[in-house]
């Protein structure tokens, strides 16, 4: 059987090496980076808390002792179904089975302006440019010639009150207090101003009560303003228009605020659903297709526990990809009738905002956490997750040593991988 996985996230991942050194079986695997990224952590390295390579691990590396896995680093540019076949920027490749694991990518909303003009971090490769944004926005600070541009450069708007516009102004925020003041003494840091902005009544909305009312709490303390019920309307990259009527003046506005699936060309635009999800049924087949899964972020599939899709985490793709390598396995071994439907159990969801503040809903037993437990939840939770020993081991250190000494090492501008504004 000639599997082909078009990406490398958590989904695609997890397929491949469910499927490895599986006698039968011969797995291709696309993606346009040669490494995997470990998402939840982006914002770290977007404000200089974790190196790049801390969260990236070779694909190559992952099955350097498999025999029946290849990696190609390329672009899907067509699924011809009719030919069972891929288009790709290096050549067609033929398939038995074909899985998309494509994963999600910002939704501006159709807003182009704010495309333009603002930050989304759903890359490595953003992650970067944010964080040489930042760095490079208070070295022009110092030499700012007006006070409205001086304030211009010392305010940052955050779009989106999920957990990674959460996580993003509390981080913000503690750069504020212990860090930004220390290599930058000229400026005035009282008057720096961070601003979540979400379009619904409350933060972390897919969270509890209490998870959402706690996150607005942390982040007040820590000196975040949130505006709820706003929306951002248009950003010119100097000036943002919010739907109150209100404008602000900002060099740094950062988009959280939404997801879109990557659908590559040749799916059938009518299985296609909001968000650019793919619809798919229990066992993760394209609806109409034979031979064609989606899964993670992409997929979009109803079940009675979830009539609308599963939520977009990570726990649920990489537990689709186990549950299609089963049914994969079980194919290529005769036992077609042995089809397992798929269904989340969900184990938890959780968000940090800062030093020794996180919250955590665990569905069972229903059970909240807040506070510095939280926090050891959510750190130890990422560790255990995250490629690699290596990985795990600097990503501990790198926090244990921001934990005692109230700093980190890594504010460096690469201007090789960051053109500073004109």
């Amino acid at each position: 059987m000639r599997v082909i996985i078009i990406g490398c996230g958590f989904a695609g991942l997890r397929l491949a090496r469910s499927l490895a050194k599986q006698e039968g079986i011969d797995v291709l695997l696309i993606d346009k980076n040669n490494y995997h990224q470990f998402q939840p952590l982006f914002y770290q390295v977007a404000t200089a808390g974790l190196d790049a390579s801390n969260i990236s691990f070779p694909v190559r590396k992952v099955f350097q002792k498999v025999n029946n896995v290849r990696f190609r680093v390329t672009s899907l540019q067509q699924i011809i179904s009719a030919e069972n076949k891929i288009i790709t920027d290096i050549g067609d490749f033929s398939y038995d089975v074909l899985v998309i694991a494509t994963g999600a990518t910002t939704n501006f909303f159709g807003n182009e302006k704010i495309q333009q003009s603002s930050f989304p971090m759903k890359s490595t490769a953003e992650a970067l440019a944010l964080r040489h944004h930042i760095i490079e926005n208070f070295e022009r600070a110092l030499i700012a010639k007006t006070d409205e541009e001086l304030q211009a450069r010392m305010t940052v708007v955050v779009v989106g009150g999920g957990p990674t516009g959460v996580e993003l102004s509390g981080a913000i925020a503690e750069m504020r207090k212990y860090i930004l003041p220390k290599d930058y003494p000229e400026l005035d840091f009282s008057k720096m101003k961070i601003l979540l902005v979400e379009g619904s009544s409350e933060t972390l909305g897919a969270m509890s009560e209490k998870s959402s009312e706690q996150s607005c709490k942390y982040l007040t303390a820590l000196g975040v303003t949130v505006k709820t019920k706003t929306v951002v309307k248009d950003y010119d990259g100097t000036t943002v228009t919010l739907s109150t009527g209100e404008t602000l003046q900002t060099k740094t506005l950062l988009w959280a605020a939404g997801v879109k699936g990557n659908v590559p060309e040749g799916i059938d635009a009518s299985l296609i659903v909001k968000g650019n999800r793919i619809k798919v049924d229990r066992y993760n087949k394209v609806i109409g297709t034979e031979n064609i899964y989606a899964i993670g972020d992409i997929a979009y599939m109803e079940t009675p526990k979830y009539p609308h899709g599963h939520p977009q985490l990570a726990n649920v793709a990489i537990n689709q990809g186990k549950n299609l390598a089963v049914n994969l396995k079980h194919q290529v071994n005769g036992n077609k009738h042995l089809q397992n439907e798929f269904e989340y159990h969900d184990k938890g969801t959780m968000a940090t905002v800062g030093r020794n503040l996180a919250v955590v809903d665990i569905p069972k037993p229903k059970l909240h956490l807040g506070g510095w437990i939280a926090w050891v939840i959510w750190m130890s939770v990422h560790i255990v997750l995250i490629l690699g020993v290596k990985n795990r081991l600097q990503i501990f250190i790198n926090w244990l040593y921001k934990y005692f000494t109230y700093d980190q090492n890594l504010r460096l501008l690469i201007r090789g991988s960051y053109q500073p504004e004109k």
